[in-house]
């Protein structure tokens, strides 16, 4: 399946419009059709679209090239007739053939879509301004100089006025990372060593090290969109009390099943709604808050305030990657945040694109870890901060039975890539399994992980 971004000035269809046109004409109201990253120009066949108002993120669908149709009339017809705002759709001469379309799901044009509430007639970057502050993009890695390059080349060109990049070489086997380091990039990026493994105390290290007063942190496996950055800071400007934003990941491609899978298990999209979550105000459509962590973004994605991250420990150095915990480092300091009063901001403006894990041995190892994540997280918090137990015993039946849906496997299900949360999407027997075990694993992996880092000194309280 191709990945591709779609930028149109208007939702709305254009008149005297046809259902698409003929390759190289121009398409009516086309800004931009671009590749995902890496990726060829856009031709006949599946594609996975983002879609952007005005450079805006307002949603994802997929749809069908036909051979010797044009791409971008194609897709600008599915983009408008699935996202378009329903008090503004006017009959256009294509409606019939959209029509007929959507009854034959398996039809060229045919299209699916997550997509943003009521997309915005607003302007869109401009909308976004940058905040004042000095910002550090934390990246730790562990033995991927290739990929690594690929993410730092996209981090260099963010439009942020005011920023640098950290990188945190995590228990190195080889010097690969430091020597690409200082061939390619020289001061342009801060090599930091931390010996000691775990991608928590990886970012810890980078939170010792960074001087920016808001800390970005993103992965080795992402290529970042150049308003990435400043469309992440931009809410700690706006609101003194936001102590966290996450934003909005994408799939960088889509070419193997086990890639397919996962995206359409949800991924790690959010949605394209923006949104704000008030530990003083909990949202009601959210009995388990502030629990579902995982809700609130993923650590591919994420900033903090760095005195609010600070003062709340930092990660748990007994979560993450690279431990036996297996993750939920991201999920801990997003609950700490809230429990400390700090509102979140989640805001699909700041995109990145991740490459996702492509073989089937790598999405088990991935499902084991999400639910191991999940307890472990959970775990963490219960042993570091006590106070929130009765909270979390009162919401534990109601947890469990949120996590038994979520875990459950589903089959014949069509997957729709993007649609994050919907359980409709397909999800095997043998993955749902390994989800649940690894629930089960995690607590136990947890206190075993703590053991290892007992007495291990935050770094920027070391002397």
């Amino acid at each position: 399946m191709q990945v591709a971004e779609l930028d149109l000035d208007s939702l709305e269809p254009p008149p005297h419009a046809g259902p698409h046109g003929v390759r190289g004409a121009p398409a009516p109201g086309v800004l931009a059709l671009r590749p995902g990253p890496g990726g060829a120009p856009v031709g006949p066949g599946e594609v996975f679209v983002l879609v952007r108002h005005r450079g805006r993120p307002v949603g994802t669908l997929t749809a069908t090239v036909p051979d010797g149709a044009d791409p971008a009339e194609v897709l600008a017809a599915a983009a408008r007739d699935r996202l378009a705002p329903p008090p503004a759709r006017r009959p256009s001469p294509g409606d019939a053939a959209r029509h007929r379309v959507a009854q034959d799901p398996g039809s060229p044009g045919a299209a699916r879509a997550s997509r943003r509430p009521e997309a915005p007639a607003a302007p869109g970057r401009e909308g976004c301004r940058a905040g004042p502050t000095r910002t550090s993009v934390v990246v730790a890695t562990r033995e991927r100089p290739g990929r690594l390059a690929r993410a730092l080349d996209s981090l260099l060109a963010q439009d942020h006025p005011d920023f640098e990049v950290v990188v945190v070489d995590n228990a190195p086997l080889t010097g690969a990372t430091r020597e690409l380091i200082e061939r390619k990039y020289g001061e342009r990026v801060r090599y930091v060593l931390e010996p000691v493994p775990g991608l928590a105390v990886a970012h810890n290290r980078g939170v010792a090290a960074a001087d920016g007063t808001v800390l970005a942190f993103t992965d080795d496996d992402v290529v970042a969109d150049p308003h990435w950055l400043t469309a992440l800071t931009a809410p700690f400007a706006e609101d003194p009390r936001i102590g966290c934003v996450t934003g909005l990941i994408l799939p960088a491609r889509l070419t193997t099943p086990a890639q397919i899978l996962l995206e359409s298990h949800g991924g790690f999209a959010k949605g394209f709604a923006p949104r704000t979550y008030d530990p003083a105000r909990p949202p009601a459509d959210e009995p388990l808050f502030p629990f579902t962590a995982g809700r609130f973004g993923s650590g591919a994605n994420m900033a903090f305030r760095a005195r609010a991250l600070r003062a709340a420990g930092g990660f748990d150095p007994a979560t993450g990657t690279g431990t036996a915990a297996r993750g939920g480092d991201d999920l801990y300091a997003f609950v700490r945040i809230l429990a400390d009063g700090h509102r979140l901001r989640y805001t699909p403006d700041a995109l990145v694109w991740h490459h996702h894990r492509e073989t089937e041995r790598d999405l088990r190892n991935q499902a084991f870890g999400y639910g191991a994540g999940l307890t472990a997280y959970l775990t963490a918090l219960v042993a570091r901060r006590p106070g929130l137990l009765p909270t979390l015993l009162a919401r534990l039946p109601r947890g469990l039975a949120h996590a038994r849906t979520m875990t459950a496997h589903r089959d014949g299900a069509r997957g729709v890539p993007g649609e994050h949360g919907t359980a409709s999407h397909p999800w095997p027997r043998s993955l749902s399994r390994l989800e649940r075990r690894g629930m089960l694993a995690g607590p136990l992996g947890y206190v075993r992980a703590r053991r290892r880092v007992r007495g291990l000194p935050l770094p920027w309280e070391e002397r």
